[in-house]
């Protein structure tokens, strides 16, 4: 702004040399100026009174709209805001296929404490050591001393701690309400549900994370609002699980293994109605992992979703069914099964010596390393690996569980012709029990594709045809003879028509090169055989068992499937399965774990 002068010079000049008073030049611009001030003053006062006035007129006028939807409204009573509410604690029970809960909340507290509250801290510290063992006496007096002022004690109580801790009678000693997820069942299916543990906390609510399992997997699901409370309804039958980890259990005692995986799939859906790994853990109180030595050695390792396993002779109907496909063989065709058979530098060699040919059919039965290899030659090795990609043997299961994708197969880089030799019987491609089950479910399927999947729900699309409905049944039929006269012989349950294959694999080194006593054994089976409506695979880690001429036995035919010949004639009355010769009989459909008792001869 640029402001004139009270005395300008032109001004004051002319003014003298008319003869007039330049004083009277100042005192008119000082007054012109002033004059301009005092405007300015004014506008800027009328400005700060409109805009005040806009103001009250806006807040009288909100605060009447407020009073007038009041008056409208129906009176309630307000709430105040608790503590912690921010924090989601509700989580939706999970329920087997019948609604018989597996993982459920109970309201429980925690209990914390204000050190500047207390009366006796070094006595609330010998009290609660006395309570809870595994808590520090010393840590406690020194947090109960020092310049803290609040220190947890407890995440939950139960009723009787609750009520000890109220008995020591310290005002610094306080509970807080929350809820707890609770596994009623403890270890049964403790792989499947994983375990929870507490994210977010408050004193007065604490928010319930999944760790693992489907707590994990479907966890958002779970912690949602919207779901309304409703259960998580899981494909597991609880009464054949029990009887599944019954029975496993006690084939583990008795075939001295290290660890035993099954699982028992729906042919038609995909639904596995009971899937077990031991050792187990109980979630309600869930270990650490492992920081060191082998993972499978833990029991939180999932042996049926994460082991990776050369799943032995079990294999051997892949390229059997696939050359039924492709109409390169019948049951009846003739194979070159002289042993040992020579690829490059390797020697291929069977278990027994078997002559100069065997039908196919004889090769499943006997289970010939060199009968198969000699027709997985005439798929080729471009066709074997197709198949077995289309099986999905080359991926991660998609099911509904965390430690899913830990369990991809271990597929070789390259597929030279002796790899595409060992493959075919078993040795080459480490894959999980889940991914064998799933495979002959496919083939229990007339070929069309099965994925597993623990939930259950009524609408399942049909998966795409990788084998014709003809091949899958004539593999179907050959797998039967596996049971009636070949190594599987210890599988038969009458009345049930139990359709499998064996298979040993000797269990490779962590540093290269195998073991030359340990063994992954196998079976893998389907049943009643015309018309497939379950698959069963049982899978021992390390299984030995003296046979009747004092020796020690490991293969299959002694270990797996004598173990899954008894879990058929647990499950399969449990499931709703009529013995043929005895079809008259009440199905067994409702029984409690309580109810099942194992017969191990």
């Amino acid at each position: 702004m640029i402001r004139t002068p009270l005395r300008p010079l032109a001004r004051i000049l002319r003014a003298r040399e008319a003869g007039e008073n330049p004083d009277d030049i100042e005192a008119e611009n000082r007054a012109r100026r002033h004059a301009e001030i005092q405007d300015k003053s004014r506008k800027r006062a009328s400005f700060r009174l409109w805009l005040m006035a806009f103001a009250f007129t806006a807040a009288f006028g909100a605060v009447g709209m407020r009073m007038g939807a009041l008056a409208s409204s129906d009176p309630t009573e307000p709430r105040a805001q608790a503590t912690g509410a921010r924090i989601i604690s509700q989580r939706a029970d999970i329920v087997d296929r019948r609604g018989r809960v597996l993982a459920t909340n109970l309201s429980t507290h925690a209990l914390y404490a204000h050190p500047h509250q207390m009366v006796d801290p070094r006595r609330a510290a010998t009290e609660l050591a006395a309570i809870f063992p595994d808590l520090d006496e010393k840590q406690l007096t020194k947090d109960f001393t020092g310049k803290r002022t609040f220190v947890w004690i407890k995440k939950k109580l139960s009723p009787e701690q609750m009520q000890a801790v109220h008995d020591i009678g310290e005002p610094g000693l306080l509970f807080g309400p929350r809820e707890m997820r609770l596994y009623p069942n403890g270890q049964l299916a403790s792989h499947i549900l994983g375990g929870s543990t507490f994210g977010a906390e408050g004193v007065s609510s604490a928010e319930v994370l999944g760790m693992a399992g489907v707590e994990k997997a479907f966890d958002n699901w779970l912690r949602d609002p919207a779901n309304a409370g409703a259960p998580l309804t899981l494909s597991i039958d609880l009464t054949a699980q029990a009887a599944m980890e019954e029975v496993l259990s006690n084939g583990m005692k008795v075939m001295s293994a290290k660890g035993a995986a099954g699982v028992l799939m729906e042919v038609s859906t995909g639904e596995v109605l009971a899937m077990a790994s031991l050792p187990d853990f109980d979630p309600n109180d869930r270990p650490r992992p492992a920081l060191k030595g082998d993972p499978s050695d833990s029991p939180l390792f999932n042996r049926a979703v994460q082991g990776q396993y050369e799943l032995g002779s079990t294999f051997k109907l892949f390229p059997v069914a696939q050359a039924l496909d492709e109409k390169l063989i019948n049951p009846n065709t003739m194979i070159n099964a002289s042993s040992p058979m020579k690829i490059g530098k390797y020697l291929i060699h069977d278990f027994h010596n078997y002559g100069g040919s065997l039908s196919v059919a004889d090769i499943l039965a006997k289970s010939s390393n060199v009968g198969t290899v000699r027709i997985a030659q005439m798929l080729g090795p471009e066709r074997q690996q197709k198949f077995l990609k289309d099986l999905g043997l080359f991926e991660a299961t998609q099911i509904e569980m965390t430690e899913a994708p830990t369990g991809k197969p271990l597929v070789p880089q390259r597929w030279p012709a002796v790899t595409a030799a060992t493959v075919a019987f078993g040795h080459g491609l480490a894959a999980s029990p889940l991914h064998l089950a799933s495979a002959y479910a496919t083939i229990a399927n007339d070929g069309h594709r099965v994925r597993p999947t623990l939930v259950h729900r009524r609408d399942h699309p049909q998966g795409e045809q990788i084998l014709s409905a003809q091949a899958a049944q004539t593999a179907r039929m050959m797998l039967r003879g596996v049971v009636t006269r070949g190594t599987a012989r210890a599988a038969e349950v009458e009345g049930y028509d139990v359709a499998g294959k064996t298979g040993t694999a000797d269990k490779p080194r962590p540093g290269g090169g195998y073991y030359e006593s340990k063994v992954i054994s196998n079976f893998a089976a389907m049943f009643p055989v015309e018309s497939p409506k379950y698959v069963l695979v049982v899978t021992l880690d390390e299984p030995s068992v003296t046979n009747a001429g004092g020796g020690t036995a490991r293969t299959a035919g002694l270990t797996a499937a004598p173990v899954a010949a008894e879990m058929v004639r647990r499950l399969a009355p449990i499931v709703g399965l009529r013995p043929a010769a005895d079809a008259d009989l009440p199905v067994i459909e409702n029984r409690t774990p309580a109810d099942l008792k194992l017969v191990t001869n």
